[in-house]
């Protein structure tokens, strides 16, 4: 660690002022405010023994699962859509158990809303949002756009730090027409977690000492979590999308049954002997459609509730694994290179004082390369702080992984729930629709007989 050194004694030389900075931000990009922290704050990492240390490690969390997901429960419904001068806007009413609140919000409110949390949590899982689409926006896009959106806002309302955040509260349960110039109003002069945590500058003190080991131990696991994850969701959707598509040929099955009861193509008068046998047969096939339409819409509640239960549940945790992986990369991207790119900086500055020192160049200019040099050591030693506390919010946010991995109980849960109510529901119809079969097979004549059971070998004698 650079040791900080002053000119005449004085404290280093460190703007007392900052700047927030633009709203328009990108998730792979790292928010980190580009101005050097107030004073106060070096002067506070530089003599940490004079601090008091809490009681306990604030390292580790305390929460579990059932008393994150307690937190709130957000619904966002679409709303009739309103035509523009060219475009069609959707709009999504979003509600919170919490705040019981109901308010009205567009898709840029949304991005608004994301953006104002990487602003104040750079160096916490913030989910991304689903793709805007603005032309050829079909019901099916907008609808998985719109379940993409719920699932955003609850992981927001479940973090143990945005879900105490006014801007969460603003987003929620502001009813305004200017949510998003009061979105960007609450974070404007507030800057990011770094400036607010009391234990920014002493991050570096609670963390194990083999912390960059742990973190890509924790990397590689979650990325095959996630790996794991991802094949299971898209099973899940197969699943469910072939219990739809069997109701759909459910439907269609008894539909023909039914469009050959109601034939009325007159029979041949060499089929005449047979006639009243068809007849028989034909308004029992006609009547079969309705007992089809049921065993359809079994199959299909059974496919919808597979996607409602199973797959949006394994989507909002593959959500969060992937909300890791970015915060992940901002880390290394963000400013871990950017603290790496300063000691390159300041190295240079040392050999170029070095070089001024052994050609006698002239007192004002070594005394600005002097300045220059201490406020790059400032600059360095934030950049130090900010890069143990970005790994201080990693090991938290990999608890708040494992928290959330018994989650895994409850999609098994409900996908043996789903099976069991489907398949019990699908039973008792078909069961209730076998003794309505027995009139195929008896015709006045007694000609028909009911089919032989198969022998073993699958195959009838007939």
């Amino acid at each position: 660690k650079i040791q900080k050194t002053s000119r005449g004694g004085g404290e280093p030389v460190v703007p007392a002022t900052w700047e927030a900075e633009s709203f328009a931000l990108s998730p792979a990009d790292q928010p980190t405010p580009q101005a050097i922290e107030p004073q106060a704050i070096v002067q506070q990492a530089a003599a940490p023994s004079r601090m008091q240390m809490p009681q306990g490690n604030p390292l580790l969390l305390s929460h579990t699962l059932q008393e994150l997901l307690a937190r709130d429960t957000v619904q966002v419904e679409l709303i009739p859509e309103k035509k523009g001068l060219f475009l069609k806007h959707v709009e999504y009413e979003v509600s919170s158990q919490r705040f019981k609140s109901s308010v009205y919000r567009r898709y840029n409110d949304f991005v608004v809303f994301q953006e104002m949390l990487l602003h104040k949590f750079p160096y916490r899982m913030v989910p991304a949002l689903p793709p805007k689409r603005m032309l050829g926006a079909d019901r099916e896009f907008i609808e998985a756009r719109r379940r993409a959106l719920k699932r955003f806002v609850n992981l927001v309302a479940r973090h143990p730090l945005f879900s105490e955040d006014v801007v969460l509260k603003l987003f929620l349960s502001f009813s305004g027409s200017d949510v998003q110039n009061k979105l960007k109003e609450s974070a404007q002069c507030v800057g990011d977690e770094f400036l607010n945590c009391k234990l920014a500058t002493r991050a570096k003190d609670f963390l194990p000492a083999d912390i960059q080991a742990q973190f890509a131990i924790s990397r590689e696991l979650i990325r095959n979590i996630y790996n794991s994850f991802h094949k299971l969701r898209d099973r899940a959707e197969r699943i469910a999308s072939r219990a739809i598509d069997n109701a759909a040929d459910l439907l269609i099955f008894g539909k023909e049954l039914s469009a050959i009861g109601s034939d009325t193509t007159p029979l041949p008068s060499w089929a005449a002997l047979n006639s009243s046998t068809w007849g028989s047969l034909k308004q029992a096939l006609k009547g079969l459609s309705v007992e089809f339409a049921l065993l359809a819409d079994k199959a299909a509640q059974q496919g919808k509730q597979e996607e409602n239960d199973v797959v949006e549940k394994l989507n909002l945790f593959l959500d969060l694994l992937q909300s890791y992986k970015d915060l992940s990369r901002r880390h290394e991207k963000g400013v871990l290179h950017k603290h790496q790119r300063a000691l390159h900086k300041y190295s240079l500055m040392k050999r170029q004082m070095m070089s001024a020192a052994a050609q006698n160049r002239e007192p004002e200019s070594v005394e600005q390369l002097e300045s220059r040099i201490v406020e790059q050591e400032n600059a360095i030693q934030t950049m130090e702080l900010r890069n143990y506390f970005s790994l201080y919010c990693l090991h938290q946010e990999t608890q708040l992984i494992h928290v959330y991995l018994p989650l895994t109980s409850h999609i098994l849960r409900a996908f043996v729930n789903s099976q069991i109510q489907g398949h019990k529901e699908m039973s008792k119809v078909w069961n209730d629709l076998r003794p309505k079969l027995s009139c195929l097979f008896a015709g006045p004549h007694s000609a028909l007989t009911p089919p032989c059971s198969p022998p073993e070998d699958g195959l009838c004698p007939h």
